[in-house]
């Protein structure tokens, strides 16, 4: 819960405020003089009746009422501060900067759930502990610096580590970024990321509230608040980045299939991240420069013109941009001529436009009206220019400022001389301007961005399914793998085509499933897990002789019970899976199938409940689609019917919950049907 008073205070004391600025306490209370807080600023030192020029209480018990408290002292005291000041005080609004809690040991954590508990039946709101405190546009409660410029059109960034939090904010600043809040949730007690993000959610008001968030973000503790309000604000039309650290698994773990291997903790936030339309960046400069794209207006689409005065950098841009799917078409006709006719021989206006180091800024001013107004093939434009250190640019920065005002597509400002014209960059930025240092970290924030899909919409429509059969077959099951009958119950139910199989434990049945059913039959193991690694799978056996000795060492193999029959089909091996990860849900991967899930490893995972959008996103998606859509005389397979069997499998998990992991591996697909050969489900209640 955030109230008012955390917000916005019109009083704040800082208990452990101290002369000495060079810890929390003295900064604290430095930074909240120096930036001007408007309201009554009160200091608690047991020592002194005045610190940095404010007046001083020994005791938290002589405070007159104050709405906000932040509090930098030994952890061990911070209990009974917060109790007499909750009670007795009407505090509301609790920043605790002191560390020793849950980060530390058992008793810190006890410690700090005992404050919350004590600050929840108050119905008061608290950032930290362990943090550097909260910054927005009433008060900068927060211990470090750089302060950013304040603007509400700026950026609401919530971090859950402060030091990180502090080296975002000085890239973003040198860079001509503003922020309207930032939150350094620090142990997230009672306000972690995702409560942070729903405040600014409910809040929101387009136009008027800061139109990017950004998030630092170590553990993602609710998915699905984070997924809800992440896309109801990018629905609003907020746009939103994150870098999430702790990627990496050490070591490997066990899984009992290939979904299991596949499914990582980091595959399930790849794939929140990708269907709440959230922008996921790899680090700090990354996460500054998308945000820098993100102030700018949003490109129509993904046609890019390069204005340069220098080959070099376009060059760099113009592949960057290709390897991440964004077009830099060539400009010619007419109009082409028109503009080289204007610019100095030599220049080229093929795009990349170069108009050479002795470019002027009245040239600049009409390549950019000529791609403003004369090539519909061109969404936006990235200006390159520098300074070798001849002579100043403020005339190309002002030219390139007033055109920005009126264009009608966005213009990105890639300044790479950030020393030989440093002054005419600082001016450029001081009118409100951003600055892109480097043309490699734009355009791959700018792709990054523009290959984001956007949230999917909040009611997602699945295949209709016989929940009540399937339900059936769950609550009459225990834990564990489920029997190929019960498999091919759900199967039916969910409406998942499968090819024609029986379990059979005596060489009669099986002669009499290949009369039944015709030559070419499969022949597989049942009980071994891995039934190719131990030799239990029979392809295309053509005749009654070979059934009869198939069938004889197939039962001969080790935990094998019975014998799977199956009509012999063709295709290409595709796979779909499902996996539920801790608080997520359900993931549900496809990709290519048999040896090649192991080989490749290529698959795409959406959270359930999976949209067709999605579906079909995870199929076009794939490094191998090239495969799926057909190469080289090789019949394709039939991407709608595909998708569709990935949608019920979603339907599936959606039903029964209690699916903990599941493969259909592999499905054989060609352009007619997509039926599944082979399946494993395993049940945990």
């Amino acid at each position: 819960m955030i109230n008012d008073k955390l917000l916005n205070p019109k009083s704040v004391v800082v208990v452990g405020g101290s002369n000495d600025v060079y810890k929390p306490g003295g900064k604290v209370l430095k930074n909240l003089i120096d930036n001007d807080f408007k309201g009554n600023l009160y200091v608690v030192n047991p020592k002194l009746d005045e610190v940095q020029g404010i007046k001083a209480f020994r005791d938290v018990n002589d405070l007159p009422q104050v709405d906000c408290a932040i509090i930098a002292i030994a952890a061990k005291f911070c209990y009974d501060t917060v109790e007499t000041l909750v009670k007795q005080k009407g505090t509301g609004g609790f920043i605790i900067l002191s560390a020793g809690f849950s980060e530390e040991n058992e008793e810190g954590a006890k410690l700090e759930k005992k404050i919350v508990d004590l600050l929840n039946e108050h119905k008061a709101s608290l950032i930290g502990p362990n943090c550097v405190g909260l910054l927005n546009q009433t008060y900068s409660g927060i211990f470090t610096t750089p302060i950013p410029k304040l603007d509400s059109q700026g950026i609401d960034f919530i971090s859950g580590s402060g030091a990180t939090a502090v080296f975002i904010i000085e890239s973003a600043v040198s860079k001509g970024l503003k922020f309207s809040s930032v939150y350094s949730v620090g142990n997230s007690a009672q306000l972690g990321v995702e409560e942070i993000l729903k405040y600014l959610d409910e809040t929101y008001v387009h136009g008027k509230s800061a139109p990017v968030k950004l998030l630092y973000v170590e553990s993602v503790n609710k998915p699905k608040m984070l997924y809800k309000h992440a896309s109801s604000l990018i629905r609003k039309g907020a746009k939103i980045a994150t870098v999430k650290s702790g990627t990496s698994e050490a070591g490997s773990r066990a899984a009992s299939s290939h979904t299991g291997a596949l499914a990582s903790p980091d595959v399930a936030i790849e794939a929140l991240f990708r269907k709440a339309g959230i922008v996921r960046c790899n680090g700090r400069e990354e996460l500054a420069s998308v945000a820098s794209v993100f102030i700018h207006p949003t490109p129509k689409g993904k046609n890019v013109a390069i204005i340069t005065h220098a080959g070099g950098p376009a060059v760099m841009l113009t592949d960057t941009l290709s390897n991440g799917g964004l077009n830099v078409p060539a400009i010619e006709g007419p109009k082409a001529q028109e503009l080289l006719d204007k610019l100095f021989g030599g220049s080229s206006v093929a795009n990349p436009i170069d108009f050479l180091a002795t470019g002027t800024a009245e040239q600049l001013g009409f390549i950019i009206d000529a791609c403003n107004n004369d090539f519909d093939n061109i969404d936006s434009m990235a200006v390159i220019f520098g300074s070798p250190g001849l002579f100043p640019v403020y005339d190309v920065y002002d030219v390139l400022h007033e055109k920005m005002k009126t264009s009608k597509k966005p213009i990105y400002p890639i300044l790479p001389s950030i020393i030989n014209v440093k002054d005419e960059i600082e001016k450029f930025i001081e009118k409100g301007r951003i600055n892109f240092p480097d043309e490699i970290a734009f355009g791959n924030a700018l792709s990054k961005i523009l290959n984001t899909p956007k949230p999917q919409a909040e009611n997602i429509e699945l295949p209709k399914i016989d929940k009540e059969r399937i339900r059936k077959v769950i609550d009459s099951a225990g834990n564990g793998y489920l029997s190929p009958d019960k498999i091919y119950e759900l199967l039916d139910a969910a409406g998942i085509d499968r090819v024609i199989e029986k379990v059979v434990t005596t060489k009669e049945d099986a002669l009499a499933f290949a009369e039944k059913h015709g030559f070419p039959v499969v022949m597989k193991v049942v009980g071994p897990v891995h039934k190719s690694d131990v030799g239990g799978v029979v392809l295309n056996v053509k005749d009654n002789e070979t059934i009869v000795r198939e069938f004889d060492r197939l039962m001969k193999i080790k935990d094998t019970y019975a014998v799977l029959m199956g009509e012999m089909i063709s295709g290409t091996e595709v796979f779909i899976g499902a996996k539920r990860e801790d608080k997520f849900g359900h993931m549900v991967l496809a990709g290519l199938g048999g040896i090649f899930i192991e080989v490749l490893h290529d698959v795409n995972a959406s959270l359930s409940p999976v949209s067709k959008n999605e579906a079909e996103y995870m199929i076009k998606n794939l490094k191998s689609y090239k495969i799926i859509e057909g190469v080289r005389g090789q019949e394709g397979i039939n991407q709608e019917i595909f998708a569709e069997q990935i949608q019920r499998i979603s339907a599936l998990v959606e039903a029964a919950p209690e699916i903990f992991e599941m493969d259909l591996n592999p499905l054989l697909g060609n352009m007619k049907y997509v039926k599944a050969v082979d399946a494993r489900i395993r049940i945990e209640k």
